[in-house]
């Protein structure tokens, strides 16, 4: 009899051991991807000043422009959590795009080989950021999911796992990968 209980305890901890595990190494995953936006995000904001710097020698009289897209970079690299990321993020995004309508205007700078090259490394980047943000969203899906699941949730509790947001974007055109060529 006390071999069977013994046995049962044994399981049951087990059970404990196996799950926790679960939840700690999506907790982790979902870490490493949120580290992976903020890298492609960094990258981001350093294309921003040079691309501007770049049109401004060719349309020096937009200044509000040009203001817009540096005050939304600001905003974008001091936002901290993914609810402010997202709102910074958007902001950003359509500032660039008024930047790159902008530039649509002047003949000359689209045919600037390094504004060619930044609009480039954009895009690449844009793509990169879009396929972070898929990844996050994957395994924050996982994460949350075993967090409802009996018997994870109880697991979850205990010990303090708690639910993650997604990265969503509330702007549809955000969404699409900005058209920046020429």
């Amino acid at each position: 009899m006390s071999l069977i209980v013994l046995g049962l305890v044994a399981g049951a901890g087990l059970v404990v051991v196996l799950l926790y595990n679960r939840l700690a190494q999506l907790g982790v995953l979902a870490d490493n991807a949120e580290a992976d936006i903020a890298v492609q995000l960094k990258r981001r904001h350093d294309l921003v000043p040079n691309l501007v710097e770049t049109v401004r020698g060719y349309a020096s009289h937009e200044q509000a422009t040009f203001k817009a897209v540096i005050e939304a970079r600001n905003a974008a690299v001091a936002a901290t959590g993914i609810a402010e990321q997202q709102q910074a993020e958007q902001r950003l995004g359509s500032s660039l795009r008024q930047l790159f309508a902008l530039a649509e205007s002047y003949p000359a700078l689209r045919a600037v080989e390094s504004f060619q090259t930044l609009q480039a490394s954009l895009g690449s980047t844009e793509e990169a950021l879009q396929s972070a943000r898929r990844y996050y969203n994957a395994v924050v899906r996982d994460l949350n999911t075993a967090i409802v699941q009996f018997p994870s949730n109880l697991i979850a509790s205990s010990f303090g796992f708690r639910r993650r947001p997604f990265f969503e974007l509330e702007d549809a055109g955000e969404a699409a990968v900005p058209q920046v060529r020429f």
